[in-house]
């Protein structure tokens, strides 16, 4: 059982009596050295997490769970689909919608683009497109009457804003006597969005599903429809029960599928920036064992009167473990204080970080979002100071081995 002697005495080895203080200061630094290392896994890790959930939240904002779409981009009978889905258990909510290409053209720019329609009052049932919305309303959208919803760094490419008019030129020609040319029809816009993503703010537009079908010549068919469910998890077994219940002869997709190199890219990259950081925590931890050694060095006078006093060598053993351990709890205390602090406002300054360097870390046309999110985890801190713990522990035991381990008589003889 420990005695508060050895405690007192591991206390007290934590501070060095010699004028110049080397050990207090190797042992400020092995402090500092841990502390450091535990910040940062924390600031990196809620870095990585925040971004993947950014990430993910932005698509099922605007895709939704997942969606069932005709084998040749026509879905007929996508009321029986839409029956078939709402038997299904656990599904929330379905919307038909069109897909097709366009080009949009403004006043002074012309861009490439998908165009979406949609019935306003069923797609708002499946996707939170209406949190989305800077200006204008989803609602405004009415067939008939040529209204357009754009995301905003389109609105900025092409100098529109809400009640200026845009021109959505479809690639397929129309015969006429000086030749062929494309379908286009004037629209009005009617709101801008803002998902927080460059590939769908810069290349996605929506219309009424009824202003789509005469657009692309769809007549009462769809593209497909779109679906929610109660859990985004079971999305991809839920969507092909639906499937199979419709009788086949759709194409499937669910939110894990768009983009998914991209979601398994960060998931590989946080566990790669984990091991990496783990083992600087590993270093910044093992830093205690050169402490450990010169303190028993230092020390090994001490520690033979201490055995020729009736202290036995697993009592020598502690005081040294329980010099180590404090070392590693400090350290691993303040650096997950400090990386708490830092995740907390590493949106902040990465923010000034930026407009002191003149730079932008994230470029959205690369990594589809533009700010610095963070989503701190407790168990990833718990994790990270359990880890930095064991570690600091494990480098104790050889140094107070060491110091048990001296031969009382051949230190006193030279101390």
């Amino acid at each position: 059982m420990l005695q508060p002697v050895e405690l007192a005495i591991a206390l007290r080895y934590l501070r060095s009596r010699n004028k110049n203080g080397f050990l207090s200061f190797i042992s400020l630094v092995s402090v500092a050295g841990i502390a450091v290392a535990v910040a940062v896994l924390i600031a990196v890790l809620s870095a990585m997490n925040g971004f993947e959930y950014e990430v993910r939240h932005r698509i099922l904002s605007v895709l939704g769970h997942a969606s069932i779409t005709g084998l040749d981009g026509r879905l007929a009978d996508w009321q029986e689909l839409q029956r078939t889905a709402a038997g299904v258990p656990g599904t929330a909510a379905s919307a038909p919608f069109i897909r097709g290409e366009a080009m949009v053209a403004g006043e002074t720019s012309i861009r490439g683009v998908q165009v979406r329609g949609i019935d306003p009052g069923q797609e708002l049932a499946t996707v939170a497109l209406d949190r989305l919305l800077t200006a204008g309303s989803f609602t405004d959208l009415h067939a008939g009457g040529y209204g357009i919803v754009i995301g905003r760094a389109l609105a900025d490419l092409l100098d529109v804003a809400p009640g200026d008019s845009l021109v959505l030129l479809v690639p397929e020609g129309i015969a006429t006597p000086a030749g062929v040319v494309p379908r286009m029809r004037r629209f009005q816009v009617t709101g801008v969005f803002d998902a927080g993503m460059y590939e769908y703010d810069r290349g996605l537009v929506f219309v009424h599903i009824g202003d789509a079908a005469r657009l692309f010549r769809m007549g009462t068919a769809v593209s497909g429809l779109r679906l929610r469910f109660d859990d985004p998890q079971a999305a991809p077994v839920s969507v092909v029960d639906v499937a199979r219940r419709f009788g086949g002869g759709v194409y499937v997709s669910d939110w894990t599928r768009e983009h998914v190199n991209f979601v398994r890219s960060i998931q590989l990259t946080r566990s790669i920036m984990f091991v990496i950081l783990l083992l600087v925590v590993a270093v910044a931890a093992f830093n205690i064992v050169s402490t450990l050694v010169m303190v028993v060095r230092e020390k090994r006078g001490e520690i033979a009167i201490l055995r020729t006093l009736g202290a036995a060598p697993a009592d020598v053993v502690r005081v040294f473990m329980l010099q180590g351990t404090l070392i590693g709890v400090a350290g691993t205390l303040i650096g997950a204080a400090l990386g708490v602090a830092v995740a907390a406002n590493l949106d902040l300054l990465a923010g000034l970080l930026e407009r002191a360097l003149g730079t932008k870390f994230l470029a959205p046309d690369i990594y589809f979002i533009s700010d610095f999110p963070t989503r701190l985890e407790w168990a990833d801190v718990g994790a990270i100071a359990g880890v930095a713990l064991a570690l600091a522990f494990g480098s104790t035991l050889y140094p107070a081995w060491r110091g048990a381990a001296l031969p009382p008589a051949e230190s006193l003889r030279h101390y």
